[in-house]
């Protein structure tokens, strides 16, 4: 199911809400378009830095296991400008996959949280509208990108101890810039997945 097919204009299905709510954005046929306001991001830098909780995040909440899948398009004006699929169980245990602009190239790069924030750079892309994926099974989670929707690349498997509800949706930031646009398309939410979700069949 197209996660946003019951959404129009600024109009939000019972099911979804926003934390962080900006000031533009728009859906039409199930493509959500968000103005990203400056200095937006979630991160808890291990090294002690102030917590960021500030970017924008439309999100459901999913009982179980699942998976989802998103074609993100992102607006890259400054470093870190993305667009990401994120999980949220509470404040400081969350995991997000990003389409990010890193040192001058478009790129795939997770975040994992818990308590602080583990950053990895997976890969650059040669692509403008690459998908990204997160599914679940039980506590463990993985992600995954591709460039064309068929073939796809692991970036991540992990474990998470979460309850069986959790905060799925998408997030657009603008870490160190003065915002950004990002359009999120094909948004689609599957309930259940196959025990090895390192695995997109």
């Amino acid at each position: 199911m197209n996660l946003f097919e019951q959404c129009s204009g600024q109009t939000l299905s019972s099911n979804l809400q926003w934390l962080n709510e900006p000031a533009e954005w728009f859906i039409q046929d199930g493509e959500v378009t968000i103005t990203v306001p400056p200095v937006s991001d979630f991160f808890i830098d291990p090294a002690g830095a102030a917590v960021k909780a500030s970017a924008p995040y439309l999100h459901t909440v999913i009982k179980g296991d699942f998976s989802i899948v998103a074609r993100i398009e992102v607006d890259m004006r400054e470093q870190y400008d993305s667009g990401c699929l994120m999980l949220m169980a509470d404040d400081v245990h969350w995991a997000k996959v990003c389409f990010e602009f890193f040192e001058g190239q478009p790129s795939i790069l997770s975040v994992v949280t818990r308590g602080d924030s583990d950053d990895c750079v997976s890969s650059p892309v040669d692509v403008n509208k690459p998908y990204l994926r997160i599914a679940r099974s039980g506590n463990s989670f993985a992600f995954h990108y591709s460039q064309d929707g068929e073939k796809w690349k692991l970036v991540r498997y992990f474990g998470m101890e979460c309850p069986e509800e959790i905060k799925v949706g998408i997030v657009a930031q603008s870490p160190v810039g003065q915002g950004s646009m990002s359009t999120f398309t094909e948004v689609q939410l599957q309930y259940g997945v196959d025990t090895d979700i390192r695995r997109v069949k």
